[in-house]
């Protein structure tokens, strides 16, 4: 229930403040361009609190956080006082008028530049992207991957760490191939691998594309070492204490942890064969796994923990900047979200990325709760990913959002005249069921992650 809080509380806090960035844009390119703001609002629905501002805006904070508003004077909609036409929005040029609804998604952008400078400026802690494993028959063991090199570019673009080669990756999704430049093991010499993408497919639910493609990045070392056993647990019941090794597992050597998990969960209620090392003697150790119920499906839960062996500070690095490299920095991670997205939207029309991959409010709060958790950094990372898909999202041609706004404004800058209204009521329907459609699908799949 706590972790639930926290998921809205921060899923709250990131929708809040990236709707206010997204209505200021509108907002503050609409008084400079002269028009009338009659009221600013954050959220739908019942006013919790409002104040008439001395510029003769309302601002107001609804109910509903699910988005928000700028009410400009339009002449289309209020009955204009005399000598208010200058200030109405319908009554501006149709280049103010798309400079003010594009501000919006342009705010997002900004804010995104602004939330990776200040997190560069904070500092980043990472890892040096160095491969520990590559798993055999991989699509990484194919193109000659060795353990111990380490990742210095994907395609030509640079990468400083794992995250930046999993954006590189992902945008290479359903290519033919792709070049890697590596550094070799303990050496400076640098060799090209390509790794062959035909058949590379992934399920991000259950991987990463790094390890869909075999790599397995150097991190910090489980051990089948157990470090805890909680009270009552299968394990209590089996006689397992803390600082058992487990030696093999159904008569075959265990050296990765990941097996033992992977045969716990997919065997529950059924007793498996261990072999462990306690105080110098090998014992025999039968362990029948309790079964809970994830999504509906039964799954094996001994409760043991293994011991962990933290990654070597060698390793580690911070990627930490100064003001004008930091805001370099914040630029190119934000034109690179921004090109990925739009790539993935292509992908995505062209049926090379698959509907289950749309996300909607649920997965959107637990991303907020997860980065918060892990601190003020991550958490700026995510604004800024959210922000940028805001963005995005609200520059889709259709007619409710911002998007469809810029074409029917297009379309009257080209003819000299207005889109009719018959045509944009049309549109504005055609465009809210297709949210909709979409919204529907993304609320479908969060719900079939839970």
């Amino acid at each position: 229930m706590g972790t639930l809080l926290w998921n809205i509380g921060a899923f709250i806090v990131a929708l809040g403040l990236l709707v206010a960035v997204h209505e200021f844009g509108h907002f503050w390119v609409a008084r400079r361009c002269g028009v009338k703001v009659e009221r600013f609002s954050i959220g739908f629905g019942k006013a919790i609190w409002r104040k008439m501002g001395k510029d003769g805006t309302e601002y107001v904070l609804a109910l509903i956080p699910l988005g928000g508003y700028v009410k400009m004077l339009d002449g289309r909609v209020d009955e204009l006082k005399p000598g208010e036409e200058a200030q109405a929005f319908n009554h501006k040029s149709v280049w103010a008028r798309m400079a003010i609804v594009a501000a919006g998604p342009m705010a997002n952008f900004v804010f995104a530049l602004f939330a990776f400078w200040l997190m560069f400026m904070i500092g980043v802690p990472s890892v040096k992207p160095i491969v520990d494993e590559v798993r055999t028959g991989s699509i990484a063991a194919e193109a000659g991957l060795l353990p111990g090199m380490q990742i210095v570019e994907v395609a030509g673009e640079p990468t400083g760490d794992w995250e930046s080669i999993t954006y590189a990756l992902i945008s290479h999704l359903g290519e033919d191939a792709v070049t890697l430049k590596l550094t070799a093991p303990q050496s400076s010499y640098v060799t090209d691998k390509t790794l062959m993408l035909h058949d590379w497919q992934f399920d991000p639910d259950k991987e990463s594309p790094i390890s869909s493609l075999g790599i397995v990045p150097l991190g910090a070392k489980v051990l089948p070492v157990v470090a805890e056993v909680v009270e009552g647990s299968a394990a209590a019941a089996a006689g397992m204490r803390k600082g058992d090794k487990i030696l093999t597992l159904e008569g075959e050597p265990l050296a990765d942890w990941a097996r033992f998990v992977g045969q716990v969960q997919s065997s529950p209620e059924q007793p498996l064969r261990l072999t462990i090392a306690r105080d110098g003697s090998e014992l025999p150790i039968e362990l029948t796994p309790q079964s809970r119920q994830v999504k509906g499906k039964a799954v094996g839960f001994v409760g043991i923990s293994p011991q962990v062996v933290p990654l070597p500070d060698e390793y580690r690095i911070l990627l930490q900047y100064g003001p004008f490299d930091a805001l370099w920095q914040g630029m190119h991670k934000t034109w690179s979200l921004i090109t990925l997205t739009f790539d993935m939207i292509g992908k995505l029309i062209g049926g090379i990325v698959s509907l289950d991959n749309l996300s909607g409010p649920i997965s959107i709060a637990k991303g907020a709760g997860n980065s918060a958790d892990y601190g003020l950094v991550y958490f700026l990372g995510f604004l800024a990913l959210i922000s940028v898909n805001l963005g995005i999202i609200n520059l889709f041609p259709l007619p409710v959002l911002d998007g469809g706004h810029l074409v029917y404004f297009l379309i009257e800058a080209v003819t000299g005249k207005p889109v009719s209204e018959r045509i944009q009521e049309v549109g504005f329907r055609i465009g809210a069921a297709i949210l909709m459609l979409l919204m529907g699908i993304a609320l479908f799949n969060d719900f079939a992650r839970l």
